[in-house]
């Protein structure tokens, strides 16, 4: 049973999300040969000013 762990900064649409959940699904039942239904993917969102590159807040970007 693979589990796929992102993390993402806040702000992507619901039909971002399942597009990629979908997306992600497929590639990792091909390259592992696990059945799709047995895929697990989990998002967690980040709020923008919790995330930083390099020092700066990606909210003070």
């Amino acid at each position: 049973m693979p589990i796929v762990h992102i993390d993402l900064i806040e702000g992507r649409t619901q039909d971002q999300l399942k597009h990629l959940v979908e997306d992600v699904t497929k590639a990792v039942s091909k390259n592992t040969g696990a059945p799709a239904e047995h895929v697990h993917v989990i998002l967690s969102e980040m709020q923008k000013n919790r995330y930083s590159v390099g020092g700066v807040l990606k909210s003070d970007e």
